[in-house]
């Protein structure tokens, strides 16, 4: 017999060559396999022409290519030899191998016109015609020209990155085709200059247009969608056991529209929250005089119906209502901010002044646009503005239109520039409704709140108020310079056509920056959150005034510097103005006179020259004498009597000081906008000015920056002159002198303070002279800010994953439904943006399995809806057997006992539990037992009766530890408890009476206080004492195995009361305490401090704890000493008043 080939490597066959080369085995023939060859048709004959060309091609002689390429009629396929089927295929599709002649010029028929004879009936227009070929019509009736699809679909990209550019596109269209000989010419034979201008603008509005149509029709098939999964929706139903802490509120929706266009904003559905804790949505508006068009430029025929900008008899409306109300008294209200406050806000900004005419009507009749945006800088709606100030009536309008939309109990905070005027406004004209007033807050925008008074900023600047976290209102400004490309496109533009412009570039920004939300969140978490909330916290660090001082100090200064008194009357003023005026042309001629009467003394003078001045003299003081009495006639210290008895001249020159930083400041903010300006391309963030733009404003920089230091000198001039005049008792404060240098004086901090012209009481503030608390006092509200848009950005993360699920969920219905079959393919589109969204979207706030979550659940509400069934692949896990020899060891488990655990079902039938259903013992207990997938517990803040709180023995701190005579305690294992071990460092931590305990030592001292009293009460024996790690690990999800090895020694099913310490870190370190008493479904909380925020989330973690246990017990045929009912339980606080270290 032949000996077997070996399996070794050595066996394996290998090549000659430079050393053993091995090569694959050679695989056993299947013997069910033919031997017979099978030869393909024509192969034969196709290797024989194939080799006759060769041989021909390399003899040098030329092939002959005159043979016909197609046939005019259709070969016998069956009949035909297969010799003759492979020569006829050679001649069909093989080219012949020939040299191209040169003489004749390649032809790309690609580059040139292309004449089409397009046939149409009625059933079938010409313009339905070219577009079922790809082309899209320049007219709809009569079209002599047709552009391809693809080229206006490419366009309408290029539109929504870089505005209108038809004028570039048809010109480099013509230029493209001139370079290549193809000239466009009329019936004379005339070439002309521009054909494709006219032409290509209309098909690219038309198809604009028809674009916009089919996403509106899309629109309403998804609404119909949305429709249906809302109402698919039932109403939470809770239990009867079940008392739920707060008013149930009903779901409320904001329309459609602004769900679309930010579903971070206006995806909630609890709607309500206070205006003084910051509202439920803020929104942003601004107008823009640069968006102009020229009355000469004319209008068109309407063809497009714009989906932002509110319509023009709307907004009249307004006006005119507007108009009515204010011939009406003003209502009388107690205004926020001193009303001579705001009359100097409203004299400072042209936005205030509808009246001051921006644009030449005889020259324009659209002079601008108003946008109402969100804080994620996401336009809503515009309003067109044609008159030639800023009126009112735009920014009431957009507000009003936006309350029209969202749900009755919504609050709003609006930024806009003259916020306070138009809040004023408000509060004394009926302009809009009490059921809007009342639910709606104003605040001006971050940059341009510096430029109002410091009273107005205390209650309108956003970074001082309280409740708007990080928004700053500047989103206007951001949406203004996305729009600077149509400017100059616009003006030429017919009116029409400038509205459409204007909506549709809006339209794509808004797409833009909704994809990017996700983005945006992230943002401002790290460079607004992070880096500020970081610095303020460093800033309070070094401070020494705790919290709770720098927040008295703060109400302090916000009630000081709101009184009327810190504000003198316009009329008083003016008055005062003259007077002053008056004094100083007095106090000049004073000293023209004493220079004269110097002069004249020196010489020799007659009487009659001497007495002529002694009468100038007396004259002069007669006239310095009524200043005084005109001066007491003003009756300044009646109208403030804080100023009674302090020097007249000091008072002067405190009213000129405060009167001239005013002054100072309005142009230091104006200069500082014009550096801003200037600086707007460094880093790249802006697009930088143009040459003349450039040199016009530096020109204007050096024509008021000697004015500015001018005044800033005279104002230092005041301050040193009432230095010298300072009387102690007076107790006002002195103003701080400011910096000469404009660099330095952007960083200063009290350029911003008005100058205080009231004694206080007492001693002065430590607000207004302690530095340190200043400096405190903006950290804090900073911090304070941080917080708020932290909270903020939760629920608009919140709100972005809700909205996906939901309109995930109402694409995938529409997709499944038989009337939407046209739009399938866009439909898939949608869908597969929004997964694009799913991972753009994710974020610190929401993971990206919460967005698969919503996915899932958007997927199987839309089969729920539709009635469609649900497929599932079934993957049978094939049989494995296999046998093994085990000895029998000592103590080794009965067969009879072993042979029972295959009634269990098998491993891969525990994998498709879901879809299989595997009848068991204990199938019909379970069905009994009803397990909530998101068990709760009422939190009431009443301790339970029959509490007995035992006194604190005295701490004996007169332990002394000596070093060396420690050692490491050991307590044995014992009644299921394993071995506890106490090191030197745990007992020095034990001995002292303020060093804090760690994890080691609750749960030793636990196990060994429980050993000491059961030993003392066999009672104890119903209770179970967990460990601090049990409650972490169902909050990180471990598994159930890593729990049932750990507390199954508690045996804790056979429990009436759990014991779970609990550890918090905030802080320095909390450890609380919860006790559950499984009979009566109570928590019992004990926390020294006597905190109720914490235990809302830590409740819940101990609710899932009991229920993961539960179904341990049970997998492990464990039966509960009590019957445990999830429904109706309770948790109750064993104190309520903070015991602090007891």
């Amino acid at each position: 017999m032949a000996p077997q080939p070996s399996n070794t490597r050595a066996a394996q066959l290998t090549t000659s060559g430079l050393g053993a080369q091995f090569v694959s085995p050679r695989k056993p023939r299947n013997k069910l396999k033919t031997q017979t060859l099978v030869e393909l048709p024509g192969q034969k004959a196709k290797q024989d022409k194939l080799q006759a060309k060769l041989a021909a091609l390399l003899a040098g002689k030329p092939t002959s290519s005159s043979e016909p390429t197609t046939t005019s009629t259709s070969p016998d396929i069956e009949n035909t030899p297969a010799d003759a089927y492979e020569d006829s295929f050679i001649k069909n599709e093989v080219f012949p191998l020939i040299q191209p002649d040169e003489s004749v010029p390649p032809l790309n028929t690609s580059e040139c016109f292309t004449s089409l004879d397009v046939l149409s009936c009625r059933c079938a227009t010409a313009a339905q015609v070219l577009i079922l070929h790809g082309l899209f019509p320049t007219s709809p009736s009569q079209p002599r020209m047709a552009v391809s699809t693809d080229l206006l679909a490419f366009y309408r990209a290029l539109f929504e990155r870089s505005c209108d550019a038809v004028n570039a596109l048809a010109s480099a269209l013509h230029t493209h085709y001139v370079r290549r000989g193809f000239r466009m010419t009329n019936g004379k034979g005339e070439f002309i200059q521009e054909p494709f201008w006219q032409s290509l603008g209309q098909a690219i509005l038309w198809f604009d247009v028809l674009q916009v149509e089919l996403e509106s029709q899309l629109e309403r098939a998804v609404q119909a969608s949305r429709d249906l999964v809302e109402a698919s929706r039932e109403p939470p139903e809770h239990p009867a056991p079940f008392i739920p802490t707060v008013d149930v509120i009903p779901r409320e929706r904001c329309a459609v529209i602004l769900l679309q266009r930010c579903p971070a904003c206006f995806g909630g559905v609890v709607f309500g929250r206070k205006l003084e804790e910051g509202g439920d949505i803020h929104v942003a508006t601004d107008g823009n005089f640069h968006h102009r068009h020229r009355r000469s430029a004319g209008d068109s025929p309407h063809f497009y119906d714009p989906s932002y900008f509110l319509p023009k008899a709307q907004v009249d409306a307004i006006g005119r209502h507007i108009d009515r109300t204010r011939k009406s008294a003003p209502k009388p209200h107690a205004p926020l901010v001193p009303h001579e406050a705001i009359d100097l806000c409203e004299n400072s900004y042209e936005a205030a002044d509808g009246k001051k005419q921006k644009a030449a009507m005889d020259s324009f009749d659209d002079t601008g646009v108003m946008a109402l945006i969100c804080r994620h800088d996401i336009p809503l709606f515009f309003a067109n503005i044609d008159t030639p100030g800023e009126q009112q009536k735009y920014a009431v309008a957009l507000i009003d239109h936006l309350f029209a939309l969202i749900p009755g109990g919504a609050t709003v905070v609006t930024l806009y520039d003259v916020g306070c005027v138009l809040a004023r406004s408000l509060s004394q004209y009926d302009i809009l409704a009490e059921t809007v007033t009342k639910r709606l807050r104003f605040a001006t925008t971050a940059m341009h709140a510096y430029g109002h008074e410091w009273s107005c900023q205390l209650i309108y600047n956003p970074r001082i108020c309280e409740g708007l976290g990080l928004s700053d209102g500047e989103g206007t400004e951001r949406l203004w310079s996305r729009f600077i490309r149509l400017i100059g496109i616009q003006r030429s533009s017919s009116r029409q056509r400038r509205l459409w412009l204007l909506d549709r570039q809006a339209a794509a920004i808004g797409l833009e920056m909704r994809a990017d939300l996700g983005d945006w969140i992230r943002r401002r978490l790290k460079r607004g959150i992070d880096e500020q909330g970081t610095a303020a916290q460093a800033t309070l660090s070094e401070c020494d005034a705790t919290i709770e001082d720098l927040r008295h100090q703060w109400a302090l200064q916000r009630q000081s510097q709101l009184s009327i008194c810190a504000h003198a009357p316009a009329r008083l003023k003016k008055e005062l103005d003259t007077v002053f005026a008056l004094q100083g042309d007095l106090d000049a001629s004073e000293k023209a006179l004493q220079a004269t009467s110097e002069v004249i003394s020196k010489g020799n003078v007659s009487q009659c020259t001497r007495d002529a001045i002694e009468s100038l003299e007396r004259s002069h003081q007669r006239l310095m004498d009524k200043v005084d009495v005109l001066y007491a006639s003003l009756n300044v210290h009646d109208r403030f009597p804080e100023l009674e008895g302090i020097n007249v001249e000091f008072v002067r020159t405190l009213l000129l000081a405060r009167d001239l930083k005013i002054n100072i400041r309005k142009r230091a903010i104006g200069s500082f906008f014009e550096w801003d300006k200037l600086d707007r391309a460094v880093g790249s963030t802006q697009q930088a000015l143009g040459t003349k733009l450039h040199q016009q404003t530096r020109k204007a920089i050096s024509k008021r920056q000697p004015a500015l230091l001018a005044a800033l000198r005279k104002f230092n001039g005041y301050c040193e002159h009432l230095e010298e005049l300072y009387e102690p008792d007076c107790s006002i404060p002195l103003p701080t002198p400011l910096p000469t240098k404009l660099n330095e004086l952007r960083n200063d901090q009290t350029l911003m303070k008005d100058i205080w012209i009231t004694p206080s009481v007492g001693d002065v503030p430590r607000w207004l002279d302690d530095q340190d608390v200043r400096d405190g006092i903006r950290a804090m509200l900073k911090r304070d800010r941080c917080i708020e848009e932290q909270r903020r950005l939760g629920l608009e993360a919140d709100n972005l994953c809700r909205w996906f699920g939901d309109e995930l969920a109402a694409i995938e219905l529409a997709l499944q439904l038989p009337e939407n079959i046209r739009f399938s393919i866009l439909l898939r589109q949608r869908r597969e943006h929004l997964q694009h969204l799913q991972i753009r979207w994710s974020n610190p706030l929401v993971s990206p399995l919460q967005f698969e979550s919503r996915a899932r659940h958007a997927e199987s509400l839309a089969m729920r809806i539709s009635g469609a069934s649900q497929e599932c692949a079934l993957h049978w896990v094939p049989l494995i057997s296999c046998t093994t020899s085990v000895e029998e060891e000592e103590g080794a488990e009965d067969p009879e006992v072993t042979a029972t655990f295959f009634d269990d079902p098998p491993p891969e039938h525990l994998a498709l539990d879901d879809i299989i259903n595997i009848d068991t013992l204990d199938s019909e207990d379970e069905e009994d037992i009803d397990i909530p997938a998101d068990p709760r517990a009422l939190i009431t803040w009443h301790t339970p009766q029959r509490v007995i709180i035992d006194a604190v023995p005295p701490m004996n701190e007169t332990t002394v530890i000596i070093p060396g005579i420690l050692r490491t305690l050991v307590c044995p294992a014992r009644d299921a408890f394993p071995q506890q071990i106490f090191e030197p460092k745990d007992i020095k931590i034990l001995a002292s009476p303020t060093a804090l305990l760690n994890d080691s030592l609750i749960n030793g001292c636990a196990v060994l206080l429980y050993l000491d009293s059961l030993q003392a009460s066999p009672t104890v024996q119903q209770y179970a004492i967990l460990s601090t790690h049990d409650l972490p690990r169902i909050r990180y999800n471990a598994s159930d195995d890593m729990l049932w090895r750990n507390i199954s020694r508690t045996k804790y099913w056979a429990k009436d009361v759990w014991i779970i310490p609990i550890h918090r870190p905030s802080g320095v370190g909390h450890w609380v305490l919860c006790i559950v008493h499984l009979q009566s479904k109570e928590l019992h909380l004990f926390d020294s401090f006597a905190e109720q925020r914490p235990w809302k989330s830590e409740v819940k973690d101990i609710m899932k704890l009991i229920v993961r246990l539960f179904n341990i017990a049970r997998q492990h045929q464990r039966v509960f000493k009590v019957d445990v009912d999830f429904y109706g339980w309770v948790a109750r606080p064993l104190i309520v008043k903070d015991r602090g270290s007891d």
